[in-house]
């Protein structure tokens, strides 16, 4: 079991594993090691040698046949685990396809306050990480790469540097990693927010298009990927696409990394087969029996009423029926006595306060709904914030200058209509079911950071 517990660094700690699971082992359960392998045998970063007698050397990329690598990829199913869900081996070959040498940036912000899936990763196995850039780097004929963590997390860059420094003393790869500290602010993790930033602007989202496999960093095609992808890309370079298959459920192939937090007795990061149930991987973290309501892909994703989800596939796809989608890769449960409302009115004042303040959705609609939310979570509404809610929705919706607005709205409109009996009883100053179910309003338990408003953006 990836169950997790506390580490060095005062968070949670991350989970163990079995290599390489013979197909015959099906049905398979929920947690399963790959990424994960070998992540509670020290506690620590594994060194260039530890990595090495674990998976094998890094092998070469052949760029063409039908073993090259973007092919081998393409053919495992690979999708970002970022958030979007793209397929990996398309947008490599798009990149590996156009004119000029291209760039390779690995996306390890996790700017999500709700994930630690890739601080884990990054803190237990960087050189795996390393492994997927040099290797994609290689097969999109990249003359450069880089590796952008959150400027907050010295702690996180220490260990990634000294696995760095290890691979220039092997000379392991050809194309060297650049490692840069972004500014940290939520929405500086969006693919055109890094690269304006790589090109020495501020870390704001820009206007698409161009997108960056068309022109990014210095004007070059640019493959731009979550740390999780490429340390996929470094597994599937060893054992193959049929192997990476060989996980996965319901349509999905391979693992994913999920962030299990709120409700339940051992939260953490965890490893499963992608496309499994939502309600397995629940029972998989001890989720309390009592709760009843998720919030499902992290502060831009969606709340559900546990019974509707807990059947359904953790992708895209499967979630798509109730307007859910995996997100960043997290599941919070809500404790029975919290109210849902409340929670989500939080999130929202976080995202109002971190939006780059380019259109007016994120100076003035954000904040405005967030002010609707709160009235509304503490039972103290002035006029009516639900109908004010439903027309700003409208409002702002589609409106932006990047999807920051949309991602806010869907979370909140989501909250309105899972905890809709809530919602009705706070605008009539009544107390909530959730109230009921316990001694007041229990204390919220989901990550939140303290609020930016400083204009950091260099």
């Amino acid at each position: 079991m990836s169950a997790v517990r506390p580490d060095e660094f005062g968070r949670r700690g991350f989970g163990p594993g079995n290599a390489r699971e013979p197909a015959s082992a099906r049905p398979q359960p929920v947690v399963i090691s790959r990424l994960t392998v070998g992540w509670q045998e020290t506690g620590r970063a594994a060194t260039l040698r530890e990595h090495t007698e674990r998976f094998g050397r890094l092998p070469s990329v052949m760029h063409r046949g039908s073993g090259s690598l973007i092919e081998q990829v393409a053919a495992a199913g690979l999708t970002g685990r970022g958030g979007a869900g793209f397929p990996t081996g398309t947008k490599m070959r798009t990149v590996a396809s156009a004119r000029g040498p291209a760039v390779v940036v690995a996306n390890g912000m996790e700017s999500e306050p709700a994930s630690e899936k890739d601080q884990a990763l990054l803190a237990r196995a960087p050189h795996l990480v390393l492994d997927g850039i040099a290797l994609a780097a290689e097969a999109v004929g990249a003359s450069e790469a880089h590796l952008c963590l959150a400027s907050s997390r010295d702690w996180l860059l220490d260990g990634v540097m000294r696995a760095v420094a290890e691979r220039e003393r092997a000379r392991l790869d050809p194309v060297p990693v650049t490692v840069h500290q972004v500014p940290d602010r939520y929405v500086a993790s969006e693919e055109t927010a890094l690269v304006h930033w790589l090109n020495g602007g501020e870390a704001k989202p820009t206007k698409t298009p161009p997108r960056p496999f068309e022109r990014g960093v210095g004007k070059r095609p640019t493959l731009l990927d979550n740390v999780e992808t490429l340390a996929h890309v470094g597994l599937i370079a060893r054992f193959g696409a049929d192997w990476f298959r060989q996980a996965g459920a319901h349509g999905a192939a391979g693992t994913t990394l999920v962030t299990m937090t709120g409700a339940v007795a051992r939260p953490g990061v965890y490893e499963i087969h992608a496309g499994a149930r939502v309600g397995d991987v629940l029972t998989s973290a001890g989720a309390d029996g009592s709760a009843q309501s998720l919030l499902v892909g992290g502060y831009f994703g969606t709340w559900h009423a546990i019974d509707d989800v807990a059947g359904l596939p953790f992708t895209a796809a499967g979630l798509r029926p109730v307007g859910g989608a995996p997100g960043a890769g997290v599941l919070f449960v809500l404790p029975a006595a919290e109210c849902g409302l409340g929670e989500a009115a939080r999130i929202l004042r976080y995202l109002a306060s971190q939006g780059a303040e380019q259109c007016g959705p994120c100076m003035f609609g954000l904040p405005a709904i967030a002010d609707d939310l709160s009235q509304l979570a503490v039972g103290r509404p002035q006029g009516d914030p639900l109908d004010r809610m439903q027309r700003r929705f409208g409002q702002i919706s589609g409106r932006g200058a990047c999807r920051h607005p949309d991602g806010a709205v869907r979370m909140a409109a989501s909250a309105l209509t899972a905890f809709a009996a809530d919602a009705h009883a706070h605008a009539r100053r009544r107390p909530c079911l959730a109230s009921r179910r316990g001694d007041g309003m229990a204390a919220a338990t989901m990550t939140m950071p303290g609020l930016r408003t400083d204009g950091d953006w260099r």
